[in-house]
C-alpha cells in the first residue's frame, strides 16, 4: 500500500524574542505568574516585514533542504494557518509564487491550533488517492496580530512562527512497521464556539478582531478531548502507549502536556516539550517542537511518533507516524 513518509522537516522564527518580563509594564503579570501557569518562558514575535506568508516559505525551504529536494519536486502545498496574510487568496498560494512554483495546487487549511494535524491527515490522503506524489504541509502563524495586548489573560500566552513537513508517496507493507502516516483520528465540535475565538471577521464585522478565550473552560475540556482521539488511533494502529518512542503534541500549555501524557500512561521523558520557548504557536507548534526534536538528535528515523492538537471550534485529532 502507498504510505505518506516524511522526508523532510524545517522551521522558521521571527526575529524578535519576547520574555515573560517584557509584559511586566504592559500588563498586571510576572515572570513567576506565567511560567507557573503555563510554562511559557518566551516567544517570537513578528516584526512589520515577517508575516505568515514569509516564515511559511522560510520553513518550507528550509524543509526542502532537509530532505534534499527543490520547488520543482513539490506537487502541492497545505497551509495550515488562522493568521492569513489576506482573506482571500489562500496564503498557501503566496507561498507557492514565493517558492517559483508555477506547478500543481496549493491550498490553506483553517483547524486553528488542529490545523497542522488536519493538515497532515489531509496530505496523506491526497497521497494515497494518487493526486500528488510530495506534499508540502505547513503550518505557519502570526498570532501576534490578533491579539488583544491589554488582556493579560491571553496576550501572554501567544507566540509567531512556522514549521514545515515533505511527506512522499512511498510503497509500504501495511503494517505499523512502515515508515510514514499509519493513522489518524480527527474531532470537532462546534457548540463550544465561545470558548476560544476571535470576535471579528469578513462576514460579520469586517474587522479582524481579536483572539478571546475562556481559559478554564478550554483547560476542563483540553485533557478530556485529547485522549480521546489519542486511544483511537492506539485501537487502530494496535498499539499502547509502551510501544511509542515519541509524543509531539501542541505546545499550549505545560499543565495540560503533563496532564494528557499522565492520563495516556506517556512518561515525561517521551514527552517533547518546547512551549518554554515559543509559548502557543497554534497550527505552527507541533513542527516546531517536531523540528526541534529531530534537529537535537532525539527523533530519529524508525521511531514511532504521536503528533496531537486541540484548537478553537473546537477542534482536535491525532496523528500516528513512523519517522
Amino acid at each position: 500500500m502507498i504510505r505518506s513518509v516524511v522526508r523532510g522537516i524545517g522551521s522558521a522564527l521571527p526575529r524578535r524574542i519576547m520574555k515573560n518580563a517584557d509584559f511586566e509594564g504592559m500588563v498586571e503579570t510576572s515572570d513567576e505568574w506565567i511560567a507557573q501557569r503555563t510554562g511559557i518562558r518566551q516567544r517570537h514575535i513578528a516584526a512589520d516585514d515577517e508575516t505568515t506568508a514569509s516564515l511559511g516559505e522560510a520553513a518550507a525551504r528550509a524543509a526542502l533542504d532537509n530532505a534534499g529536494l527543490t520547488p520543482a519536486d513539490i506537487d502541492l502545498i497545505v497551509l495550515a494557518t488562522s493568521t492569513p496574510n489576506n482573506t482571500f487568496p489562500a496564503t498557501a498560494v503566496e507561498i507557492q509564487n514565493r517558492l517559483g512554483m508555477r506547478h500543481g495546487f496549493a491550498f490553506d487549511m483553517q483547524a486553528v491550533c488542529s490545523g497542522f494535524v488536519y493538515a497532515v491527515t489531509t496530505a496523506d490522503l491526497y497521497i494515497k488517492g494518487g493526486l500528488a506524489k510530495r506534499v508540502l504541509v505547513i503550518g505557519s502563524e502570526t498570532f501576534s496580530r490578533i491579539l488583544d495586548w491589554s488582556d493579560r489573560s491571553t496576550c501572554v500566552l501567544f507566540g509567531d512562527g512556522a514549521g514545515a513537513l515533505v511527506l512522499e508517496a512511498a510503497e509500504g507493507q501495511g503494517t505499523i512497521a512502515d515508515r510514514g502516516v499509519l493513522a489518524a483520528s480527527l474531532r470537532s465540535d462546534g457548540t463550544h464556539k465561545d470558548k476560544l475565538y476571535v470576535d471579528g471577521g469578513p462576514s460579520t464585522t469586517g474587522t479582524v478582531g481579536h483572539l478571546k478565550m475562556e481559559g478554564r473552560e478550554v483547560f476542563k475540556h483540553a485533557v478530556g478531548m485529547i485522549t480521546d482521539v489519542i486511544e483511537d488511533v492506539f485501537t487502530q494502529a494496535d498499539i499502547s502507549a509502551d510501544d511509542l518512542d515519541w509524543f509531539v503534541p501542541h505546545q499550549a500549555n505545560k499543565r495540560i502536556i503533563d496532564a494528557s501524557a499522565k492520563k495516556l500512561g506517556i512518561p515525561e521523558d517521551k514527552a517533547v516539550v518546547t512551549v518554554h520557548l515559543h509559548g502557543n504557536t497554534s497550527a505552527a507548534s507541533v513542527p516546531l517542537a517536531l523540528s526541534a526534536a529531530v534537529a537535537d538528535g532525539r527523533i530519529k528515523k524508525g521511531d514511532l511518533v504521536m503528533l496531537e492538537a486541540m484548537g478553537g471550534g473546537f477542534t482536535w485529532g491525532a496523528v500516528l507516524v513512523r519517522w
